[in-house]
């Protein structure tokens, strides 16, 4: 939206005596007995401007709507009567009534918020005419109470048109009337309006400089004032803004929940919740290893097509297996081991007899070597493996050392995978187990 401008854009404008003694009814009966009467107002430093004179600038923590009525309230008549005020261009002059409404009260002339420009260059024509200003350099009201960094553009006027700065704290302005409020307060708040030494900048300063120690020369007022009346102090707004951020964040962070997502079951190192325990090392106490293979309690399922890794291991199973008397040939099983005796029938030892601890040595000699002869049909029978006899039933006989059991089981979980050729139809190749072929 475009900025109406006054309508005189000459510096006696803001001179005038006529407009001068308006504007004093206004400020003294109307502005400073409402703003008085709202607040309880106590200015300090008074003493530090019986030197002053203008032209100079009045620099000043911006925080509250109350801010230039309490500065032109509290400032002596001989400085406050043709005292402009920089006045956002596109906030008090979008609309023709508020412009010419702040323009009687405060001598109010438009200024960017980004810097000290107006169109015709009016704020260096008004020093140059020697008109006091009162221009905020944060640029905006505060959000939080805490001061914000000023601009150099105040710095770089003063430095340029070689006038003082002087600087005024106003302490309790932004409890009294904060941003998020759009009335005015009602329980009269306490407000402390400070004015300090006039400072102006220093041989060899740049403008950067000059606005930095203005703003420290502001905080240090605010401080002082505050901490004196038991107030909240600049550093006090500046950490609630840091712990209201992290907090934001923490609820922000809660929200959100959890980023881990749950691991699959049986996936090996899957964090604390998994199977390798609290520390990864092994399985928790109370909690079993989920494993999504077989074990070895358990046969390969061969309902649907076998991987070539199952069918070595079912061959070699197979292989291993002892073969019972009577079977119908080499390499085939009879059925000795299938519970409901479908597959045969084989000479076993009566029911609860166990074997002869004479036979038995003589039979298993420790020292025998443990050996299995191949045939041409593919796999040695029973009579062929020393220390084993053909009459013996399959539980007493010797098989390889420590995966007889896993064999038995498998043949006794599947008994017709020796008797049936295998789905796919693919020939199995033949493995020599142990030793050359002789």
């Amino acid at each position: 939206m475009a900025s109406k401008l006054p309508a005189s854009q000459d510096p006696r404008h803001y001179r005038s005596r006529v407009r001068g003694g308006l504007r004093l009814v206004a400020q003294d009966v109307m502005l400073k007995s409402v703003i008085w009467g709202i607040c309880k107002v106590q200015v300090h430093g008074l003493e530090r401007l019986d030197n002053v004179e203008p032209p100079f600038i009045v620099v000043s923590n911006h925080s509250s709507h109350l801010d230039a009525p309490l500065i032109v309230g509290a400032l002596p008549h001989r400085l406050s009567k043709n005292l402009a005020t920089g006045a956002a261009a596109d906030y008090f002059f979008d609309k023709r009534v508020k412009g010419m409404a702040t323009s009687l009260f405060f001598n109010a002339y438009p200024i960017e918020r980004k810097g000290l420009r107006t169109r015709q260059g009016l704020t260096g024509r008004l020093l140059d005419a020697g008109v006091p200003l009162l221009v905020f350099p944060e640029g905006t009201r505060s959000r939080t109470g805490a001061m914000g960094p000023f601009k150099p553009g105040v710095a770089a006027l003063s430095i340029s048109r070689d006038v003082p700065c002087l600087p005024v704290a106003l302490v309790g302005a932004y409890a009294a009337w904060p941003y998020y409020r759009s009335i005015p307060p009602t329980d009269r708040p306490q407000v402390h309006v400070v004015f300090g030494h006039p400072v102006t900048a220093v041989a060899g300063e740049i403008a950067h400089q000059f606005a930095q120690r203005l703003g420290r020369n502001v905080a240090e007022l605010y401080n002082t004032t505050a901490r004196a009346y038991g107030m909240p102090t600049l550093d006090d707004y500046e950490r609630s803004v840091v712990l209201s951020r992290a907090k934001r964040s923490q609820d922000q962070a809660e929200l959100a929940g959890p980023s881990d997502a749950a691991s699959p079951t049986g996936a090996v190192g899957a964090g604390a919740d998994g199977p390798d325990g609290p520390d990864g090392s092994g399985p928790a106490p109370g909690q079993s290893l989920d494993r999504t293979g077989p074990t070895p309690d358990q046969s390969p399922d061969r309902t649907g097509p076998a991987s070539g890794r199952s069918r070595r291991r079912a061959g070699r199973s197979r292989s291993r297996a002892v073969q019972p008397i009577g079977s119908g040939g080499a390499g085939q099983s009879d059925g000795s081991d299938d519970p409901d005796g479908s597959g045969g029938t084989a000479a076993t030892a009566p029911l609860g007899a166990g074997p002869d601890p004479a036979v038995e040595s003589d039979r298993l000699p420790p020292e025998a070597p443990f050996s299995e002869t191949r045939t041409g049909s593919g796999r040695g029978s029973a009579s062929q493996r020393p220390g084993v006899s053909e009459a013996d039933p399959p539980s007493q006989r010797r098989t390889r050392p420590g995966r007889g059991a896993e064999s038995e089981r498998s043949a006794e979980l599947k008994p017709e995978a020796d008797s049936q050729p295998e789905a796919t139809g693919e020939r199995r190749p033949r493995r020599r187990l142990f030793g050359r072929r002789g």
